[in-house]
């Protein structure tokens, strides 16, 4: 069960003028599912994207990457259930065949078609039943298709995951919504996920790339389920300039504010959708004398198995957290200097128990299906935060499962 999170209300999420998004069950993987979807934007839409840094990145990023270098981006391709990747050669044949075929169904070239795909990894992508479904989810494109779509990117996720925004800029309203998919596989640069947020305001290719950096890091960049990067991490930011233009700087500001807004309730919803997940935890590391540092810290805490394990069992087991600290890769750190709280609760002072910390104030904090863990290092005016849940018997038991 997500932790504090619910299905998408459609009414809720705004069309955004130039972008369609079309579903179809293709049997991917398993029968009787939305697994295929297609998003075709207008001419001229702007876009820009991130991807995985594991080298063993899959098929569809390499070509996507290729793609977006080298073209006009008309359409975006995605499937579920087979990531495609660990294939080889052969993968990118596959990847480059469905592009072609979609090119020949909605009247462009294949390299102005991005492909994606998330699922099982080294398994050959069944392009037949792919193709196949392509007709279909051309037939069903419909601008208000937001839902459907998050629907069609999910594999261990529980819940659609979308968010959308209006915002107003010196020219007019502008739309800004966006899906993601991720449940599990989850940590930085970037997570095993995809997401594809569109805005109709009309922004430059050099403003686009900006606003995408910017949100990346806000976001998608600050969350982590199990340490794990994935091979298919996709974030595009798609902009169709159907809607108002940003003129003035105070549109930039605006606008960046909308996008990352919508980026960061994806990035957190992927967590509070954690395989197993039944907290969501906010680390926040402060003082300390860089960016870098204070994640190097937030990091440890969050990637520990054992923090995590204590965080599913509301068990104030303090001493995993300051001992994740302490092995973060902050040399010159003074341990006696550090302070440590659950919430608003003082549980260590100066690298040691708090005298007047009762452990049934931290089992209290931690019981709650939200709670934050805040790091003050004493050291600077640095700080970063980041989003992470618990480790429960149901993660083992979704990954155990995964392909069967």
């Amino acid at each position: 069960m997500a932790v504090n999170l619910l299905p998408p209300d459609p009414r809720a999420l705004h069309p955004v003028a130039g972008v369609e998004l079309g579903v179809a069950m293709a049997g991917v993987r398993k029968p009787n599912r939305k697994d295929l979807l297609v998003v075709r934007l207008a001419k001229g839409t702007t876009v820009a994207g991130v991807f995985t840094r594991n080298r063993f990145c899959a098929a569809p990023v390499t070509l996507a990457k290729k793609h977006l270098a080298s073209a006009q981006v008309r359409s975006l391709v995605v499937n579920t259930g087979i990531a495609n990747a660990g294939t080889g050669k052969d993968g990118l044949k596959r990847a480059f065949q469905v592009c072609t075929a979609l090119s020949e169904v909605i009247g462009c070239a294949p390299r102005q078609i991005l492909p994606f795909s998330t699922g099982v990894i080294m398994e050959p992508l069944p392009v037949d039943r792919i193709i196949a479904g392509l007709p279909a989810a051309v037939a069903d494109l419909a601008p208000a298709n937001w839902v459907s779509a998050a629907e069609s990117i999910m594999t261990t996720d529980t819940v659609p995951k979308a968010a959308s925004r209006r915002v107003t800029l010196s020219t007019g309203e502008a739309v800004v919504t966006g899906i993601a998919k991720g449940s599990g596989m989850i940590r930085p640069d970037m997570a095993t996920m995809l997401a594809f947020v569109a805005t109709d305001a009309k922004v430059s290719g050099r403003e686009l790339k900006t606003l995408l950096r910017n949100a990346t890091s806000e976001s998608f960049n600050c969350v982590t389920v199990d340490g794990d990067t994935s091979t298919n991490d996709s974030f595009m930011l798609l902009a169709t300039g159907k809607g108002p233009e940003v003129s003035a700087k105070k549109d930039l500001i605006a606008l960046q504010k909308a996008v990352s807004e919508v980026s960061r309730i994806l990035a957190q919803a992927i967590v509070r959708d954690g395989e197993g997940a039944t907290k969501f935890v906010t680390v926040r590391i402060e003082r300390g004398r860089s960016v870098a540092e204070c994640r190097k810290a937030a990091y440890a805490i969050a990637h520990s198995p054992l923090v995590k394990t204590a965080f599913f069992a509301s068990d104030p087991n303090l001493g995993r957290i300051l001992a994740a600290i302490g092995y973060a890769g902050i040399k010159d750190l003074d341990a006696q200097k550090v302070d440590l709280y659950i919430d608003q609760v003082l549980v260590a002072k100066g690298g040691g128990r708090n005298p007047n910390y009762l452990e049934a104030q931290g089992i209290a904090a931690m019981k709650k299906p939200e709670f934050t863990v805040r790091a003050v290092l004493n050291r600077g005016r640095a700080s970063a935060t980041l989003w992470t849940c618990d480790l429960s018997f149901d993660y083992v038991k979704i990954n155990a499962e995964y392909r069967s």
